[in-house]
């Protein structure tokens, strides 16, 4: 049994790189990111190897944490609260950490999302949804881009790798016209100073949807918190640093 899933690990990660070859077929490296392309792929999901105990030091999710960011958007002052709730969805036979994610630029919501999450024993954190919404003036004016593995050909991907490596490329999302965000690994050795502290060893990603190519973002994740800052790299000017963790 270890040996299958370990295969079909490998495979879902070589068949990001590879323009989404399904487990089925053999699988190339090439480069990242216009090797990602639009045709479909199909993890192998066991359930008895997934838990809600979500411990990989970069993307830690410890129910009761609030990650607060700060930042800015198109000239606008950008709040975004990040809290781990102590609910759990059950999504391809696995049971998955929620998410809630709230969004405010110039102190209104305009997005709220609830992601969810598992990680598997080697460690990888897998993403198997979100329900987004956006929100202005206080009404809900689009879902656009919600999704949930196992529903419409939707596919789960994996958020943060048990084990990392430079030029380690994967899909963190597959539905096939509304969510295919992807992601490259570019350093695993990078030190961040914002105002809430300085951090070495930082994994950093550039993360990128064949639906929209003139947006890149860069992330920075710290061992024993997760995110810490992003901003962009192509696209709206955009920066967000963590500026507070808390419990609840």
């Amino acid at each position: 049994m270890r040996r299958s899933w370990i295969l079909a690990l490998v495979l879902l990660l070589a068949a990001a790189c590879d323009g989404g070859a399904t487990p089925r077929q053999k699988a190339t490296t090439r480069p990242f990111p216009a090797a990602l392309s639009a045709s479909p792929f199909r993890p192998l999901i066991d359930p008895s190897r997934f838990s809600t105990t979500i411990d990989n030091p970069y993307f830690p999710l410890s129910p009761g944490s609030v990650l607060t960011f700060k930042g800015t958007s198109d000239g606008e002052d950008e709040v975004d609260i990040v809290t781990v709730t102590r609910d759990t969805k059950t999504i391809l036979g696995v049971t998955c950490v929620v998410v809630r994610d709230e969004v405010k630029v110039a102190g209104e919501t305009t997005e709220l999302t609830f992601d969810w999450y598992a990680q598997d024993r080697d460690g990888n954190v897998w993403y198997f949804g979100e329900d987004s919404r956006e929100i202005e003036g206080g009404k809900i004016v689009s879902r656009e881009g919600s999704w949930e593995a196992g529903k419409s050909g939707a596919q789960p991907g994996i958020i943060m790798p048990g084990k990392r490596t430079v030029g380690l490329a994967y899909r963190q999302e597959y539905y096939a016209g509304h969510a295919e965000d992807q992601a490259k690994i570019v350093s695993i050795t990078d030190e961040v100073s914002i105002s809430y502290g300085s951090f070495q060893r930082v994994v950093v990603t550039e993360d990128s949807s064949r639906l929209d190519p003139t947006l890149v973002e860069r992330k920075y994740y710290a061992a024993g918190i997760g995110l810490v800052l992003e901003k962009n790299l192509k696209g709206p000017q955009e920066t967000l640093e963590l500026v507070s963790s808390t419990r609840r």
